[in-house]
């Protein structure tokens, strides 16, 4: 059973699941990470992603604030959507697991998502400290979505 088969689709979903595979695997804007930051309060992060098997891979340095939060308390929320109109996107919640497995090719892979060659510098600092890299899944318990653009486009 493949991960993306155990999770569970909100049956208030407005897609189904191969939808929301669809919408992780074309969207290239930060995914919102919430976690447990200690002290009662929330930590809401923004990071780059890929989603793959069934899971939303992030990679993050080890001096990072949110590699410590997710060690304590690896049960986390994300969102995926785009700041503008009409708005649309993925939320739910997931464990992390954290792992230097693969964290170094997963950083090549999310700078050339999200960078391309615009930036080489950002992008040479990053690689410069890929020994430190770490990457985590997030392997969604459930997932809902909304869609807002048929009404936000509808003609009056």
């Amino acid at each position: 059973m493949s991960a993306a088969s155990r999770t569970r689709v909100r049956s208030n979903s407005a897609w189904s699941l191969e939808q929301i595979e669809a919408f992780l695997g074309e969207s290239s804007i930060p995914l919102r990470l919430s976690c447990n930051a200690g002290k009662g309060f929330p930590s809401l992060n923004s990071m780059w992603f890929e989603y793959r098997d069934g899971s939303l891979w992030c990679a993050t340095h080890a001096s990072s604030a949110i590699l410590g939060f997710l060690r304590a308390d690896p049960r986390c929320a994300v969102e995926v959507a785009p700041n503008e109109p009409p708005y649309c996107g993925v939320r739910g919640q997931a464990n992390a697991v954290i792992s230097r497995e693969g964290a170094g090719e997963l950083l090549e892979r999310l700078i050339a998502r999200y960078l391309g060659d615009t930036n080489p510098g950002l992008a040479a600092w990053l690689m410069s400290r890929i020994d430190d890299e770490y990457a985590i899944e997030l392997r969604p318990t459930w997932l809902s979505s909304w869609d807002y653009r048929p009404r936000m486009t509808a003609s009056p």
